[in-house]
């Protein structure tokens, strides 16, 4: 129960830094034509997580409760993004180039291809 409350307590934070964060650089652009929030929310993500993990892969120690606040619950609040940039290189450190391809290609393609479908099947409920 106390791993559940760490996540979620993390998932709270992270949620509520990516409306901010979002709504700061979307803002900030003066966009309305591209989502630069959410782009700068994916990028921010993917370098805190790669900076997190290079710490935890090298000699600097952190609680393994850090560890869940941080990567399971911040961050996979904050974007999911980081989450499958992570494991996709973790996959080609460790010599898995077809599996990473795969992972990114599957996450991507079938990803976009799932939301279509998903705005498809509401217009044929909703007609």
């Amino acid at each position: 129960m106390n791993k559940i409350f760490i996540i979620g307590a993390g998932g709270f934070m992270g949620a509520v830094a990516r409306y901010a964060v979002s709504g700061f650089f979307q803002n900030w652009s003066k966009s309305v034509g591209f989502p630069f929030g959410t782009m700068a929310v994916n990028l921010l993500g993917c370098l805190l997580i790669g900076f997190i993990a290079a710490l935890v892969d090298t000699s600097y120690s952190l609680s393994t409760e850090l560890r869940t606040f941080i990567l399971i619950g911040f961050l996979g609040a904050f974007t999911t993004f980081s989450t499958f940039g992570n494991e996709t290189l973790n996959l080609m450190r460790d010599g898995e180039f077809f599996l990473a391809l795969t992972n990114a290609t599957v996450n991507l393609v079938l990803g976009l291809a799932l939301v279509w479908t998903g705005r498809v099947m509401v217009g044929w409920i909703w007609k």
